[in-house]
């Protein structure tokens, strides 16, 4: 399981992720919306208009939130199993 953060060049919040989830050892894959549109555009279709969004599975976060993004990690590695 690989998350996929959406990030900016200038978000405090999105660094403190990108952290998180390396101190975790969980993979993901950055998309930096600043640096390309088909991000941008991805992360509009969600409805979403800010960042840090983590995805896992199907499951969307908003901004840093340890707890919510440690929970849908358990829960994905469970249906994985």
């Amino acid at each position: 399981m690989t998350a996929i953060v959406y990030t900016s060049s200038t978000c405090t919040y999105c660094k403190q992720v990108k952290t998180f989830l390396e101190s975790q050892c969980i993979a993901f894959e950055e998309r930096n919306i600043d640096e390309n549109q088909a991000y941008f555009d991805e992360l509009s279709r969600m409805g979403m208009m800010s960042v840090p969004v983590t995805v896992i599975g199907s499951k969307q976060v908003l901004g840093f939130n340890p707890a919510r993004i440690q929970k849908l990690v358990a829960e994905a590695q469970v249906q994985q199993a």
